[in-house]
């Protein structure tokens, strides 16, 4: 027998929303947590910087090491002669993190379209939190600082966590079709900043503690989270129709994208697609373009991630605590950017436009924020504008735009690409991101500040240089479909 379709509600007022069940809701969620809880630990890292620096460096050559740190050790452990040369290897840290990551992005994505969902995303929280928590706290307990050590635990949570992003949005791209997707995908794209907010309450409220207790908790709470997933995660609708085909007989039914399916029992199931290809996946439209445009603008994005409380806490001299706190509006505006502008790129049709506008603006944004006065309340304002500009565009390329080109035509019906493409763009954004955080440090040390956000400026201006193109092409598409009109009436 054919295939019954029927829509949910046929109401044009209604049907945005009514054509999401509570499991839309329920995968919405737990995606959306999963991501949360990475980047609370992963912003744990950035957080304890100065602490960190304080405690792999003679305290004599330290001012700002704090009171907890044991004098005593560094006849034994001192790891590096002064401040300036802890500085660097953070950012060789950084460095090797994101290398690893981006590595790990081209193999997960992959992985991630033929094997479930759910366990690659449970594999991958569960064991970024538990060398997190040894590369934090147990080091620290045990009193062993070895730099080796720090370099291998860094490399391995780059290769883990690129498990978590590629799975998420395909679970995403899984539950929720094409339209609306701007909107419902920049909504959930504030996962990571959402995470970057929860990292840094939780770390300034138990650095008083030491650093180490900042990684034990958000480790705690990543490895709880792979557990919830695990047991609690449909990666798409048709799991929903194989359960309720065990509990129904005869039928099953599947929700998908708002639209009820009956299938009869006595009928062949259908065939599985195919995994996509790496190189094919590469060679799809946009996604190389929209690669490389990631590719710098992770960089400045990351940049600001690992950098920024930092940079407050050692510029301006401002205490650690209020610099991690402070640091939280550039996330507060990459919320408010990527859903506002999801849901403009939703209503145009088009996504390049909304980029390139948001990106002129977020060279400006940057070069105001590099004059900023020593005044906290002016530093948020600057920061969340900042993070309007940059941290909205970011996190459209890596969600909504990611689905777009994982769900197009030139798929010709196989729907097995969505992880490997967004692997691929994400991967290609961590390889520039990798590059940047060392260069990041390097520039600093030779040439100071001011010259880090020239660098910024350039790398924002380099993302709207490789999908130029594709502005051109959806600018004429607009104006065509505006004359189109225009003759109708």
């Amino acid at each position: 027998l054919s295939l019954l379709v029927t829509p949910v509600m046929s109401s044009p007022c209604c049907g945005f929303l009514a054509q999401y069940t509570h499991h839309h809701l329920v995968a919405f969620l737990l995606t959306f947590f999963s991501y949360v809880l990475l980047h609370a630990s992963r912003k744990t890292f950035s957080n304890v910087k100065v602490s960190i620096s304080a405690q792999w460096t003679p305290s004599a050559q330290n001012a700002s090491s704090p009171a907890f740190s044991p004098g005593e050790t560094w006849e034994e452990n001192n790891l590096f002669a002064d401040s300036d040369e802890a500085t660097l290897f953070l950012g060789v840290l950084d460095t090797i993190f994101l290398f690893s990551y981006a590595v790990g992005l081209y193999m997960s994505g992959v992985i991630g379209d033929r094997m479930n969902l759910r366990y690659v995303l449970s594999f991958g929280l569960c064991g970024s939190a538990i060398v997190e928590f040894v590369f934090g706290t147990l080091t620290e307990w045990l009193q062993f600082y070895n730099i080796y050590l720090y370099c291998g635990l860094w490399v391995l949570n780059g290769l883990l966590q690129s498990a978590v992003w590629p799975c998420v949005v395909a679970v995403m791209g899984n539950w929720f079709g094409k339209s609306g997707r701007g909107f419902v995908f920049g909504l959930w794209s504030a996962c990571a900043s959402v995470g970057n907010i929860l990292g840094a309450f939780l770390a300034s409220s138990v650095l008083k503690y030491g650093y180490e207790y900042a990684f034990l908790v958000t480790s705690v709470l990543q490895f709880a989270g792979g557990v919830v997933v695990f047991f609690g995660l449909l990666t798409s609708p048709k799991e929903v129709g194989e359960y309720w085909s065990e509990t129904e007989e005869g039928s099953e039914e599947v929700c998908d994208g708002g639209y009820y399916t009956i299938q009869q029992g006595d009928e062949e199931p259908r065939e599985t697609p195919k995994a996509i290809g790496f190189c094919q996946a590469f060679c799809l439209p946009g996604v190389l373009p929209y690669s490389l445009a990631y590719a710098c603008l992770k960089l400045v994005n990351y940049s600001f991630f690992f950098w920024l409380p930092f940079y407050l806490s050692r510029n301006f001299g401002w205490k650690e605590a209020q610099a991690d706190r402070l640091s939280v509006w550039y996330d507060v505006g990459g919320i408010i950017g990527g859903t506002i502008q999801g849901l403009i790129s939703d209503c145009m049709g088009k996504r390049a436009p909304v980029l390139a506008v948001s990106l002129l603006l977020a060279m400006g944004a940057l070069v105001g924020y590099s004059h900023s006065p020593p005044d906290q309340v002016v530093n948020a304002a600057l920061l969340a504008t900042t993070g309007f500009f940059i941290g909205g565009p970011s996190n459209m390329i890596s969600s909504a735009i990611s689905a777009d080109l994982g769900r197009q035509e030139a798929l010709r019906g196989s729907q097995e690409a969505l992880a490997t493409v967004t692997g691929i763009v994400d991967g290609t954004g961590s390889i520039g991101a990798a590059a940047g955080q060392y260069l990041v440090s390097l520039i600093e040390s030779k040439l100071g500040w001011m010259c880090v956000f020239y660098f910024f400026i350039v790398m924002t201006g380099g993302s709207i240089v490789f999908i130029l193109p594709l502005i051109v092409t959806e600018i004429r598409a607009m104006w065509r479909d505006r004359q189109a009109r225009t003759h109708q009436l």
